[in-house]
């Protein structure tokens, strides 16, 4: 996949921020969020939701085709480029027809192949950016999918918005951000722009700032805010909107972290610490095969008794024990409960492989 194009986030010389109201609500407050957002210099792309569909009915979902016409006007006025979430080939056809600059696709669309390859086949011959947020669900492939499909139509300007997951346990988060997902992305694709949406992986405006820093620690290219003259009183998500004031701050305050250093003192550190780990890995690796062997015999051992393979008792007791260690040395407990996990089921895995052989 070639996601190489004139869409480059680096020619803006910094992250980007795409800001603006969830929704478009009415004309007076676009306008106001747009003249607010280009005085404080908080904007590469204004954004507003056009087409709200929630999740269940009876709630606002947007205004729909008219609101388009008040994108027309912010572009006109302030000079800002313009953006919004399309979800249907008529959406695409609309914003088209209206000059927005930039689309995006939403996590829900994302989901579905079949409406990714109808949007693909609407904006095939077009010249517009195209951002892909990802699935509702923690799938790479699928993610890859909506955007490998838009590629295909003929679409050169490629990005992608991480927003979070829905998981059944959300913690502090809306959406849980899973950030080695999105970094997966970029290590597959180190030439596709991603930006970071701590609007809807926070679900509360006092946890954006946090979320838009770390974002940038990890080096992703830009951020997508939301932003509102009045948040409690949106008609949407107001709980994760900020004023463009708190805007303002957010972004002034944040610390944007370079890929490298030209201070030699710190690359010849960097060089020696990178060593140690590259020796530290090649151990556990040899201590992994070693584990390894280990779990065959005891599979061979288990087959030749006639003993099941998995005992929880012996799983809980070894998960326990495991943590209690991992707390004493100061090692993150959830790291090592992860980490034992995925060692058990494979310890598993050998035995069974053993008990499938014939005798």
């Amino acid at each position: 996949m070639n996601l190489l194009s004139p869409f480059n986030f680096h020619e803006h010389n910094g992250p980007v921020f795409i800001t603006g109201p969830c929704s478009a609500e009415t004309r007076e407050q676009v306008l106001e969020t747009a003249k607010a957002l280009k005085e404080q210099n908080t904007c590469s792309y204004f954004r507003a939701g056009i087409w709200k569909p929630r999740t269940r009915p009876n709630s606002f979902e947007g205004v729909g085709v008219e609101a388009l016409k008040w994108l027309q006007e912010v572009k006109q006025t302030y000079g800002l480029p313009v953006s919004c979430e399309v979800a249907m080939p008529s959406h695409v056809e609309s914003c088209l027809e209206h000059g927005i600059d930039l689309l995006w696709i939403g996590a829900r669309t994302t989901a579905s192949p079949f409406a990714m390859q109808e949007i693909a086949n609407a904006l095939k011959g077009e010249n517009v950016p195209v951002l892909v947020k990802n699935p509702i669900n923690a799938e790479l492939s699928l993610w890859l999918g909506g955007i490998e499909r838009l590629e295909k139509a003929g679409i050169n300007q490629l990005g992608a918005i991480h927003r979070g997951f829905s998981g059944i346990e959300h913690g502090i988060y809306r959406n849980l951000p899973m950030w080695h997902v999105p970094m997966e992305l970029k290590r597959l694709h180190p030439e596709l722009p991603v930006i970071c949406d701590p609007s809807h992986i926070t679900g509360q405006r006092d946890l954006i700032k946090k979320v838009s820093q770390y974002a940038m620690d990890l080096n992703f290219d830009g951020l997508m805010i939301e932003t509102h003259p009045t948040p409690d009183k949106a008609l949407s998500d107001s709980s994760q909107q900020v004023t463009p004031t708190h805007l303002k701050e957010i972004i002034t305050q944040l610390i944007i972290k370079h890929e490298s250093s030209h201070n030699k003192s710190y690359e010849n550190q960097l060089e020696f610490l990178r060593a140690k780990i590259d020796r530290i890995d090649d151990e556990l690796i040899e201590l992994l095969k070693s584990r390894t062997e280990v779990s065959k015999q005891i599979g061979e051992l288990k087959k030749e008794e006639n003993v099941t393979i998995f005992q929880q008792s012996r799983m809980d007791e070894l998960m326990k024990l495991r943590i209690e260690r991992a707390k004493s040395q100061g090692v993150s407990e959830e790291l090592i409960e992860k980490i034992f996990t995925h060692i058990h089921s494979d310890s598993v895995n050998i035995q069974a492989k053993i008990f499938d052989q014939e005798n």
